[in-house]
């Protein structure tokens, strides 16, 4: 994988407000005061690279007199590595569902949430999507649904739409293997119409939908490609990427479904035997707070976990932003979903695209 050294170049007074012990570094890789710096092993996608070197890591880098190094890769190949125990990760990102696998493999160092003082200005949502003893979510946002209404010949409201004859043909669908692949299982229960989760009825639903389904996308590139191409007219997907599938196909459009749209989840953990557990703690501290967030809001990166994050209208498009949006996502059960996923797998591929 791709290792990254970051060198801090923002001046003190970037970070004064937020992050105490600022300093001057000298020419031997200490501060003014002759410390030697530490080094951070940050586990991360590489997303967003320019944004995440100017407004996270430099202004930790500087206050803390510490050297982030980046590992970066997809969620299971960044998961397996440390699993396998070739990494020296200190701090992972990853979704919810990769970080459940985590835990249950006992990849992780159970938290200080005494050291995570912004822990009170995140959603409950996001304070503990794993469980109390593992690590915060630092952003939510919301799989719903984009379509094309003039390509659908429709207006989409609901999950159930998505089953109406106009769409056959039409409809992209995520892999079932895919972090939102689970989701659809249970949104295709709820439009069986069972109020409580049932896989058979789940599975009957989506076998009904498969001749709808051009093809099943793994990722959100082949999303905006069928869009683009007019190979698809609609189909679910995470509200982040909806803006570049705008700018590709203009009158695209995302919809909440009335059912509830489910959250879409990113976390943040320390690595089992972290030399620099506490040090870890701080970074995921930083990356809650409200600069940083808002920040990250505005550039369209990441959704906010932080409550106290203020946008404007026209800062908030294309953004889950705000408690009437957050306080009303579906999350799903990660422990029951990875209990179920290999059983969901194979009926998925023995019954629905058989």
């Amino acid at each position: 994988m791709k290792k990254t050294w970051i060198k801090g170049l923002l001046a003190c007074s970037l970070s004064a407000l937020v992050l105490a012990g600022c300093g001057s570094t000298n020419g031997d890789g200490g501060d003014s005061s002759g410390a030697k710096k530490q080094k951070l092993v940050v586990s991360t996608w590489g997303f967003a690279e320019d944004f995440y070197n100017k407004e996270v890591y430099e202004p930790f880098e500087k206050a803390h007199n510490v050297d982030i190094v980046l590992e970066t890769g997809n969620n299971a190949d960044r998961l397996s590595k440390i699993l396998q125990g070739s990494s020296d990760v200190d701090v992972i990102y990853l979704s919810d569902y990769y970080a459940q696998q985590g835990i249950e493999a006992g990849a992780f160092e159970k938290i200080d949430r005494s050291r995570l003082k912004n822990l009170d200005q995140i959603y409950d949502i996001a304070k503990a999507p794993n469980g109390e003893e593992y690590g915060p979510a630092y952003t939510v946002g919301q799989l719903g649904i984009a379509y094309d209404p003039k390509a659908a010949g429709m207006k989409i409201e609901s999950w159930s739409d998505l089953w109406k004859p106009e769409l056959k043909g039409k409809l992209t669908m995520p892999s079932i293997t895919s972090t939102s692949g689970p989701m659809m299982v249970d949104a295709a229960s709820k439009v069986a119409g069972s109020a409580e989760f049932n896989e058979d009825q789940a599975f009957e639903r989506l076998t009904a939908l498969n001749p709808s389904v051009v093809k099943y996308y793994s990722k959100t590139s082949e999303f905006v490609n069928m869009f683009t191409q007019g190979e698809a007219a609609a189909g679910p997907i995470m509200q982040m990427y909806v803006g570049d599938l705008q700018k590709a196909v203009p009158g695209i459009e995302f919809v909440t479904p009335k059912e509830g749209a489910y959250a879409i989840i990113n976390t943040l953990n320390v690595v089992k035997g972290s030399k620099n557990k506490a040090l870890a703690e701080e970074f995921i501290d930083w990356q809650l707070s409200q600069e940083v967030q808002e920040k990250a809001a505005k550039a369209k990166v990441d959704s906010p976990a932080n409550k106290n994050v203020k946008l404007t209208a026209e800062e908030a498009k294309g953004v889950t932003y705000g408690p009437e949006v957050v306080e009303k996502l579906q999350k799903l059960d990660m422990g029951f979903v990875n209990s179920h996923l290999k059983t969901w797998t194979d009926r998925f591929n023995r019954e629905v695209t058989r």
